[in-house]
């Protein structure tokens, strides 16, 4: 199940603006320049925002995600009906032959039971072609990024056209081995409303990650730095022999 920030209608059409700096995406599209892809998967495609970057440069694209609320909000926006959307995840995938598959920002640790993560392998191993690729970024567990979840580190007010100032931040919840829980928060200064979304991620070793990529059929050729965020995540590429 996705959590309330994708799947309530109200603050699925807010995510957009209220995290309008995607530079974190723009590695991935020249990766998918790199292995001369012509068809992706964008698993866990949320709102749509890399789905649709890469339809615009001619790109075959399926988006998945979980959440009908963000598959529609994808859907709607312009040149949203060039891309195929799929409201599922990665164990629901139907018959695909795609030269990429990607998982963005906290997709892969948003995928927390051991066997829901070895599942989603496997079911995008079987939508690749031979030869097919599949990237995706998972945070450092030894950067603790968890630490700096908290309201004072994370504060911020936002002024949105036709709804106002939305006053944001998150507090960590619980951090149980490589699991971490927080609330994200969402208050509307315009009528008082405070809305919630609870998430847990799960923080992956490196060697672990790469033992679960051998153990679903993939061959890992790279684990690659975030030129963004440097020191700070683990950057996977693994081929489907």
């Amino acid at each position: 199940m996705a959590d309330e920030c994708f799947t309530d209608p109200r603050l699925a059409a807010l995510y957009d603006a209220l995290d309008p700096d995607r530079s974190d995406l723009l590695p991935y599209l020249g990766l998918a320049t790199e292995l001369a892809a012509h068809s992706v998967l964008d698993l866990g495609c949320g709102t749509g925002v890399f789905a649709l970057l890469l339809a615009a440069r001619g790109i075959e694209v399926t988006g998945a995600d979980p959440a009908a609320a963000s598959i529609e909000v994808a859907r709607s926006k312009p040149g949203g009906d060039g891309v195929r959307w799929i409201c599922g995840d990665g164990t629901t995938l139907p018959p695909l032959h795609v030269d990429l598959a990607t998982m963005t920002a906290n997709v892969a640790q948003a995928i927390t039971d051991p066997a829901g993560w070895l599942g989603t392998l496997r079911g995008v191993h079987a939508a690749l072609r031979p030869g097919g690729h599949l990237v995706f970024e998972t945070r450092d567990p030894a950067r603790r990024a968890w630490e700096h979840w908290t309201r004072e580190a994370t504060h911020q007010v936002t002024d949105l056209p036709e709804i106002g100032p939305v006053e944001t931040w998150l507090d960590l919840l619980d951090v149980n081995g490589p699991l971490v829980a927080f609330r994200s928060h969402y208050v509307f200064r315009s009528d008082g409303r405070h809305l919630t979304s609870d998430s847990t991620l799960r923080f992956r070793e490196r060697a672990e990650v790469a033992a679960d990529l051998q153990a679903s059929g993939f061959e890992l050729r790279e684990v690659r730095d975030a030129p963004d965020r440097p020191g700070r995540e683990f950057v996977f590429l693994a081929r489907r022999p």
